[in-house]
């Protein structure tokens, strides 16, 4: 395939349950809902859509599994108002769509998840054709959350591998997304991927964990030691260039020598609604500026100001504008 543009957004495809409460409770105590939400959610999800509000002329495709249930037709029903290419969001009969009940703390903006993989532990490597599609990009996501990609595929270590090898068959540039989980389970299920990544987009926790460098101090993310891990993690890999995100900013490497510790941008209390999304939020501005070809800090950039439109509304992707938009709100100007 001569020409590729585009950015597919494949694997985990989820409704959102939200609900938002008055406080965290503890155990067998009581907290009140205050109100309700249904959304679009999963990283393919939350990606693709975000991609589509910051640039309508881009090309976004899905992939994925759904049910032949409500929820199915929600998420398909989303993608297609977005104008996202859904010839390989594939529907199984007689398993629900994945959902997620999301609780978000009102006054914090925290959330909580209780995840329910459904039909996206049904996804194998064979569900998807990466040379019948145009995009320049994959985006694949979440490792642990999958049964099947999750296990062993034929002789690869597990079914991500086998879809980034395919993937990178077919001429595209490849990227995984995570889930905070345990930190053995990470190392398993993404080192074997690391060699087949043109890019890596992670958190200070999944960064830590992939490293064995301690990105925490006290629980709250060290700025250079994201950045030491960023490192670790180019040296492993074949990636162009790895990223990792934390509250306060981000830490940026590539193989040409570039390393960016970029601040995160400054949102006033009053107007955050949820942090909900955000870590999607700033992938997709990432991956945008990849596809766009952007330098590696003006990515980051895209990534920080994508992430602080997405904290203005409960939603993972309710107040995601077009880019100039975004860039205009955050008064960021990309040099």
């Amino acid at each position: 395939m001569s020409h590729r543009s585009g950015i597919l957004c494949a694997g985990c495809w989820t409704l959102d349950q939200i609900r938002i409460v008055d406080h965290w409770p503890d155990e067998e105590t009581l907290a009140y809902i205050v109100r309700t939400d249904k959304q679009g959610g999963g990283s393919a999800h939350n990606v693709g859509i975000n991609l589509k509000k910051m640039d309508t002329s881009l090309p976004v495709y899905a992939a994925g599994l759904v049910g032949e249930d409500a929820a199915g037709d929600f998420l398909l029903e989303q993608a297609e108002q977005h104008g996202i290419d859904t010839t390989q969001l594939q529907r199984i009969a007689q398993i629900p769509t994945s959902f997620t009940d999301v609780m978000s703390v009102e006054s914090t903006g925290k959330r909580t998840f209780f995840h329910h993989p459904g039909a996206n532990d049904h996804i194998t490597p064979d569900h998807l054709d990466f040379n019948h599609c145009q995009a320049k990009v994959l985006h694949l996501g979440l490792l642990g959350v999958h049964k099947i990609l999750d296990t062993p595929w034929k002789s690869e270590a597990n079914g991500w591998v086998e879809l980034l090898k395919k993937a990178k068959s077919a001429g595209m540039q490849t990227n995984i997304e995570m889930v905070s989980i345990d930190a053995e389970t990470n190392r398993q299920l993404a080192l074997p991927c690391l060699d087949y990544l043109d890019s890596l987009i992670v958190n200070d926790y999944e960064a830590g964990c992939l490293s064995n460098v301690d990105t925490l101090v006290d629980g709250v993310a060290d700025a250079d030691a994201c950045m030491t891990a960023a490192e670790h993690l180019l040296r492993d890999g074949a990636m162009a260039f790895v990223v990792v995100h934390f509250p306060g900013g981000a830490a940026a490497v590539n193989q040409t020598g570039d390393k960016w510790l970029v601040p995160s941008l400054e949102v006033a209390p009053d107007v955050i609604k949820s942090s909900v999304g955000a870590g999607d939020a700033f992938a997709a501005g990432v991956l945008y500026g990849v596809h766009t070809e952007h330098n590696l800090k003006q990515c980051v950039l895209l990534g920080h100001t994508i992430a602080a439109a997405s904290l203005r509304s409960e939603t993972t992707v309710g107040s995601v504008k077009s880019v100039d938009e975004c860039l205009q709100l955050a008064g960021v100007t990309l040099e």
